[in-house]
């Protein structure tokens, strides 16, 4: 997914549910779960190459969406509906 097709689904659901709705991240398909969204983060930020680190990912051109708290069980169906 590319980040205008992440803005535009995004944009989608805020005529449709309001801009005050919760984001969460559903992760692991066969056993799922509701996590938060801690923050976003790019590549090019990860590979700092101000810092004494290799570089951490692949590519600097990626945005990443970061996993915070795991808030409960999710749905298989989450996945049906994403494709």
């Amino acid at each position: 997914m590319t980040l205008d097709e992440l803005i535009q689904r995004l944009e989608d659901y805020r005529d449709e549910l309001g801009g005050a709705t919760q984001v969460r991240l559903m992760t692991q398909q066969n056993w799922p779960f509701e996590n938060e969204i801690v923050g976003l983060a790019s590549g090019a930020e990860i590979n700092d190459r101000d810092d004494d680190e290799d570089a951490d990912v692949d590519e600097d051109n990626v945005v990443f969406i970061v996993e915070g708290r795991q808030r409960c069980y999710g749905s298989k169906r989450a996945w049906q509906i994403a494709y």
